[in-house]
């Protein structure tokens, strides 16, 4: 029987409650980068996040912006949103080279050890003046996995910045374990289901201003979020998702890995590229 395609991005708290999982933050203990640098593995440790990450050329951002106005144009196609395009790896051959691009591997390899296991991959596209937040959160709380060690790298497939909602960051937040939420499933406004009242207390935020090619790397455990998009400009990232091969994932989800340093785990699948681009 050949693995799945499509997964709920959105498990259920239920669900997700059944499954033990330590929810506490696993600080890198990487002493010698071979990319990022010391400094910017102790930010990490620190802060939760590094950024920014140059990754394209601007030549290259502009080749990876067309197809994406392609496949976004396929999936409205299919009567889909700009929010859609979910564990996009398993069914797109492009986003799986994008997820096992040596030069996003080598940084997260510094952070996450010899190791990695991708597993996600889903495009975030605020369409101008969409109206949509995206409330704070942590990932970590979402995810069937366990321990609680996935790092993001959020790409920037166009420029963000604050005028059309860049990402937006608590630091420090990803020390604290996991924050209690309020469930936000009736408010057709936010993207997911979750947010994190009063965040003032933790701190000011750090907007996320990135330049299309760009990224930036937060822990799971980081508070993050986006404001509305209410400006004439898309704005759109592409989270690429990564942890260490000791990880656990439960509700079939270890079906989404593609082993990109390192021996395979027994438990963890290892996905090749799909051939649909």
């Amino acid at each position: 029987m050949s693995a799945p395609n499509t997964f709920q991005t959105i498990p259920g708290q239920d669900d997700l409650q059944q499954i033990p999982r330590d929810l506490s933050f696993h600080p890198s203990g990487t002493t010698d980068p071979k990319t990022l640098t010391r400094e910017q593995v102790e930010h990490y440790n620190r802060h939760g996040y590094v950024k920014p990450l140059d990754i394209f050329t601007a030549g290259e951002a502009d080749e990876l912006r067309r197809y994406f106005d392609d496949l976004l144009r396929r999936y409205v196609a299919e009567g889909k949103d700009s929010y859609s395009i979910s564990s996009a790896h398993l069914r797109h051959g492009r986003v799986w080279d994008v997820l096992t691009n040596p030069k996003i591997v080598a940084v997260v390899s510094d952070l996450l050890g010899p190791s990695v296991v991708a597993w996600g991959s889903h495009f975030f596209c605020k369409m101008p003046r969409d109206g949509k937040t995206v409330s704070w959160h942590q990932d970590a709380s979402y995810w069937p996995l366990t321990p609680s060690k996935a790092v993001t790298v959020w790409l920037a497939i166009d420029d963000a910045d604050r005028g059309n909602a860049c990402m937006k960051y608590i630091p420090g937040t990803q020390g604290l374990g996991h924050l209690t939420y309020q469930l936000s499933e009736t408010d057709e406004s936010n993207v997911l289901n979750q947010t994190v009242p009063e965040v003032e207390r933790y701190g000011a935020p750090v907007y996320v201003e990135l330049k299309a090619g760009q990224a930036s790397l937060h822990s799971d455990l980081l508070l993050h979020g986006s404001e509305a998009n209410t400006s004439d400009r898309r704005r759109c990232g592409l989270t690429l998702r990564y942890t260490t091969g000791d990880v656990r994932a439960h509700m079939g989800w270890h079906e989404k890995g593609v082993v990109v340093t390192g021996a395979p785990p027994a438990h963890w699948g290892n996905r090749p590229r799909p051939t649909e681009e």
